[in-house]
């Protein structure tokens, strides 16, 4: 398939229209941690999760975002990872972190030209594999936070598939499906085909500008998550409640 880049596909998504799927996450680890087999991933599921009914003002978060040198999860692969860890009412840049990796494909040209990362950078970075540890002690005990999870939820299940011959699981906080549930509600009728309305995009950038925040430059890991945890806050503020509980919005 040819890459459009991630920002297109997100535009294309539709989402759930529903309340977020009222899963027992913490349950879900526990099932998990008794039987994977790989030591890193065993200690990412003991670390557990948050409760459903957590308050989403208590918990803690990290936004996530990829850059991938396609959009097939099965055939492409990871690029860049960036991660910004956050709350309701914070968001920790000094904790930031932002890998560059060597993918397994081939780093296609038209991937060059929307994520900008060269083929010299990824001759030298390191594999997925060499900073899993750390990647997934980050990742312990938080709700990831992205916007579009049908990427990092994938791309980072089938890396690991092929890395070390197990997929992960991990409670997602999507801010795209909670834009969809107020713009994908219902398809279009017949009065918005007649005249030719068309569905309000809910790409990052646009989702982000309705809410009055700041433009960013697409396509960089690490402020895309830092963009998609600006949103979240913005979402919670103005639609939910402090108070929410997580299982609300989480998937």
């Amino acid at each position: 398939m040819f890459y459009i880049g991630k920002e297109d596909v997100k535009s294309e998504e539709s989402g759930s229209t529903g309340k977020g799927d009222r899963l027992d996450w913490a349950k879900r680890f526990e099932e998990l941690a008794s039987r994977t087999r790989h030591p890193q991933l065993k200690a990412y599921y003991e670390a557990g999760a948050v409760a459903a009914d957590t308050p989403i003002e208590q918990v803690p978060m990290i936004a996530m975002d990829f850059e991938t040198t396609g959009i097939d999860a099965s055939r492409d692969d990871i690029v860049s990872i960036g991660l910004v860890s956050m709350n309701l009412h914070r968001i920790r840049l000094r904790d930031a972190r932002h890998w560059i990796l060597k993918p397994r494909t081939d780093l296609r040209e038209e991937s060059v030209v929307i994520h900008g990362i060269t083929h010299s950078e990824v001759e030298a970075a390191p594999d997925l594999k060499r900073i899993l540890e750390e990647l997934l002690e980050v990742m312990a005990g938080q709700v990831i936070v992205v916007h579009h999870k049908g990427i990092e939820r994938n791309f980072l299940n089938a890396a690991l598939k092929r890395r070390i011959g197990e997929g992960i699981e991990f409670p997602v906080i999507d801010t795209l499906e909670l834009e969809a549930r107020l713009h994908r509600r219902k398809p279009p009728g017949f009065i918005d085909k007649l005249f030719g309305r068309e569905k309000v995009s809910i790409r990052l950038a646009d989702s982000r500008a309705r809410y009055h925040l700041p433009h960013y430059r697409p396509h960089d890991a690490l402020t895309d998550a830092l963009a998609s945890a600006e949103l979240l806050q913005a979402q919670v503020a103005t639609r939910f409640s402090k108070t929410s509980p997580v299982a609300d919005l989480w998937s």
